[in-house]
């Protein structure tokens, strides 16, 4: 299998005035680790990131609480002054204390310190698309996102946000946010293994919004099934291959951001993601999660 591919596979998705690839890149693991502090290989980060304009990629996924601040500034080392077909989509919500942890971080303050924080960071003036992440490190919580998503409605309104979408969101979160402001897209948990968003997945199909699944390949505990590393083995193809080409299969709104802190890596990730599998595979796949 070719690590050079001529084309990104799955082509692009417009959401809004946005021309994004679907196979895009997401820059958490640019961070040390736990997603704290720089790099241990500073050259390697800002390689990966011009390797990503290299192959076409016009979608990066990042966030000023990874490093903290950290990963925003070698995008914009790397790459600044940014082309104009490249679009940074970034998140709000969260923030960082001395342990690592992730603590909530949605009051109007909050969000509008995130937000100037993720401009200044970038070396942006408006952010192309902006998250509301909810819940927490576990996941989804229920509950209203009136309040923190009403102030990015207002940051957008004073035109420092082109466009909204909400992160480790409810399906009822997801509906909320659409009766406050349009959205265009949702980022939630979801692969091979992890399956409770389909039907949300099919109702956002529908209606033209995107669904961009984090952690597409498991997160920090790779994906391992005996039926992914069968199918694996007959399309010649490694198992991570397989879990991002059946991804791109499973609908066509679904954006890809796997991370890797290698520039190798990532030419393997994109060339791997446009394997085409066949009826049987998907079949054999789908039931995995289920």
């Amino acid at each position: 299998m070719s690590t050079h591919p001529t084309a990104l596979p799955g082509g692009t998705l417009t959401l809004g005035d946005l021309t994004l690839t679907r196979f895009g890149y997401g820059a958490m693991q640019l961070a040390g680790p736990g997603v704290m502090g720089p790099p241990a290989d500073h050259a390697g980060a800002l390689a990966v990131l011009r390797q990503a304009l290299d192959l076409g990629i016009t979608h990066i996924d990042t966030s000023d609480a990874y490093g903290p601040h950290l990963t925003n500034q070698l995008i914009a080392q790397a790459l600044h002054p940014y082309p104009d077909e490249l679009h940074i989509v970034t998140k709000v919500g969260a923030t960082r204390d001395q342990h690592g942890g992730w603590p909530p971080a949605r009051e109007p303050d909050d969000l509008r310190r995130a937000v100037h924080d993720n401009l200044r960071s970038l070396g942006l003036q408006t952010l192309d698309l902006v998250n509301l992440r909810l819940g927490d490190a576990t996941g989804p919580r229920p509950g209203s996102l009136a309040a923190p998503f009403e102030t990015l409605v207002q940051l957008q309104q004073e035109g420092l946000i082109r466009h909204l979408g909400v992160s480790n969101a409810t399906a009822d979160q997801v509906a909320q946010a659409q009766t406050i402001a349009p959205i265009v897209c949702v980022q939630n948990m979801y692969n091979l293994a992890h399956r409770h968003d389909d039907a949300l997945i099919d109702q956002l199909a529908a209606q033209g919004i995107a669904y961009v699944p984090f952690f597409p390949l498991g997160g920090f505990n790779p994906l391992q099934s005996a039926a992914l590393t069968a199918v694996a083995a007959r399309s010649e193809a490694t198992p991570m291959s397989v879990a991002l080409a059946w991804l791109l299969q499973r609908s066509p709104n679904i954006l890809l951001i796997p991370g890797t802190s290698s520039a190798a890596h990532l030419r393997e990730n994109a060339a791997g993601a446009g394997l085409a599998l066949s009826d049987t595979d998907l079949a054999e796949l789908d039931r995995i999660g289920r």
